[in-house]
């Protein structure tokens, strides 16, 4: 009986780190947006709090979307997860049309619906996150046989086919990766699984290789100094920032990089503005942030995977991956440990699209951890006293799962 209200003290903290950790990552966001962005705005638009106002903005309708979101049953998005699948590729095919989609430094990514700027790729990443998660239980078994596996791997590849076609590498690396963790969490065969990582790295390696533009970027990467005034600039700026930093950072809003040296220094690039002002130490405590999301999340799994929700674990363990495979990638791109990749940080970086789906992916995580509280309450009303046991094996994710289980 004294194990109670330990056990009741640990699960309200674990409860509580999911939202603390996002309202502290946007809280930072809102700060350095306005402090990356000020100088960048003056100068454009004569109004220093135009990309504050303009990401306060977007932030609502996130709050908005995370609200919509997190009041709907995972049952019914488990039966939109073909419509969801549809309507993603149709954006995806329409934002490549001649004079529909809106063109930016090469790239055709954008959407104007009422002179609000939509990004497809970043609503496929939602859709295609609820519509493998509910194929996935629904086809468990049948992952085992090749004919089978083979269908999410097509689906996959025709999503990122159109991605590339934008083109849009780094939404295809980290989609490509949520994707195959899911398969495999889902109960594909280890080897179907690696022979099929293998085969997706070779062939992005492939099409890094092929194209003119991504091979010098990955030159560039190699050596930014060599070319430091051309292909090499962007990076080369972003390193001199943390350079600058050093362990405690030159203070808030004293960033000379964002005077006009360091493009994209408020969406891309903006965790190198920030390891600038806040110092290393900064720069820590925002990637422990995003650890704390990811175990937060992760503990959702468990949750799920305990009371047999197959369809709550694989949404819960798909958006794990892909925000802290997101934030990894944006992390490293800014402190050279990768190739230049236009990918956000999420819930910190400026930007429309990319700040609504977190939000929305943080409203989906809220509906998960309410269904299974639930669910654990009545368990516990029924077991009595004996309540709080986990009903966790490894017996559970062997037996063959259902649509209905799924909710």
């Amino acid at each position: 009986m004294s194990e109670l209200p330990v056990l009741s003290h640990r699960r309200d903290l674990l409860d509580s780190l999911l939202p603390f950790s996002v309202l502290t990552l946007v809280s930072i966001g809102v700060v350095m947006v306005a402090s990356a962005s000020i100088a960048f705005a003056t100068d454009v638009y004569a109004d220093p709090w135009y990309f504050l106002k303009r990401h306060l903005a977007f932030l609502a309708i996130g709050g908005v979307a995370a609200l919509i979101v997190s009041q709907i049953p995972l049952a019914i998005w488990s039966r939109l997860s073909w419509p969801l699948l549809l309507f993603s590729c149709l954006l995806l095919v329409v934002v490549l049309v001649p004079g529909v989609g809106r063109e930016v430094n090469g790239s055709r990514r954008w959407l104007v619906f009422a002179g609000i700027t939509i990004q497809p790729a970043e609503v496929a990443k939602f859709c295609m996150l609820v519509f493998f998660a509910s194929f996935l239980t629904r086809r468990n078994k049948q992952l085992h046989h090749w004919s089978s596996f083979m269908v999410p791997v097509i689906i996959l590849g025709i999503v990122a086919l159109l991605l590339l076609l934008q083109p849009d590498f780094g939404s295809v690396v980290v989609l490509s990766g949520t994707v195959l963790a899911m398969v495999f969490l889902g109960g594909a065969r280890l080897p179907h699984t690696f022979l099929l990582v293998l085969v997706a790295a070779c062939g992005l390696a492939l099409i890094a290789l092929m194209s003119p533009y991504r091979l010098q970027r990955l030159l560039t990467f190699l050596d930014p100094w060599g070319d430091q005034f051309a292909s090499g600039y962007q990076l080369t700026q972003s390193l001199i920032a943390f350079g600058r930093g050093e362990w405690f950072g030159v203070g808030l809003g004293n960033s000379v990089q964002k005077l006009f040296y360091l493009p994209e220094a408020h969406t891309d690039f903006i965790f190198a503005i920030l390891a600038e002002e806040w110092g290393m130490l900064g720069g820590l405590a925002v990637v422990g942030l995003f650890v704390a999301l990811t175990y937060s999340l992760l503990n959702l799994v468990r949750e799920a995977l305990a009371q047999q929700k197959f369809f709550a674990a694989l949404l819960a363990f798909g958006m794990a991956v892909q925000l802290a495979g997101q934030a990894f990638v944006n992390m490293g791109v800014a402190s050279g440990l990768l190739p230049t990749k236009g990918l956000t940080l999420p819930f910190v970086s400026s930007g429309g699209s990319s700040l609504i789906i977190c939000c929305a992916l943080l409203g989906l995580a809220l509906r998960i951890r309410n269904e299974l509280r639930e669910q654990k309450h009545d368990n516990n009303k029924n077991l009595g006293l004996f309540g709080h046991i986990p009903l966790f094996s490894s017996r559970h994710t062997s037996r063959p799962m259902t649509n209905g289980e799924a909710v």
